[in-house]
């Protein structure tokens, strides 16, 4: 899926959809949608990745797996952050919430849901065990800074939620 301001070079696509997010090793960095562009300009490939949130450790290995996987692919790279316009979990993409659910990972909720179910104690975020919505939040914070901690009621599994961030 490519999202408003994302210009990718049709060619980079399979290469780039081969890289995987280094904390969630099931997602592309193409399904998180962290690739803003990918263009070729003169013999070398002008990549331009977003953070999901400013400070994030696993954007320098990206930055180096990209960089390795366009080498073996014949291309020179450069490899550029950018943090305008900020990610948001609208881009990624519906394969790459799919991903998430069959790994174990609740996808994000929409903004307004998402603050229900992280502050107003709403059992709206799913098991990505049992499917079922009884459901409760044990940590504000999972695995990673941007994930929160689940626990179902009713299969007693615990489980990641990947926060919306807008």
């Amino acid at each position: 899926m490519i999202t408003t301001n994302q210009y990718i070079d049709e060619d980079l696509i399979p290469i780039l959809e081969k890289v995987s997010d280094p904390e969630i090793p099931v997602l592309s960095i193409m399904d998180m949608g962290v690739v803003r562009s990918a263009i070729l300009v003169d013999g070398i490939v002008e990549v331009k990745i977003t953070p999901t949130y400013t400070g994030c450790p696993a954007m320098d290995v990206i930055g180096e797996d990209i960089t390795k996987a366009l080498e073996e692919n014949g291309y020179k790279s450069s490899v550029k952050l950018i943090l305008s316009p900020a990610w948001t979990t609208d881009w990624i993409t519906e394969r790459g919430r799919n991903a998430l659910r069959e790994y174990g990972i609740a996808p994000p909720l929409e903004a307004d849901a998402d603050k229900e179910a992280l502050l107003g104690d709403k059992r709206i975020v799913k098991c990505t065990n049992c499917n079922s919505s009884n459901t409760k939040l044990v940590s504000q914070f999972g695995s990673t800074a941007c994930k929160a901690l689940f626990k179902c009621e009713d299969c007693l599994e615990p489980f990641d939620y990947f926060k919306c961030l807008k």
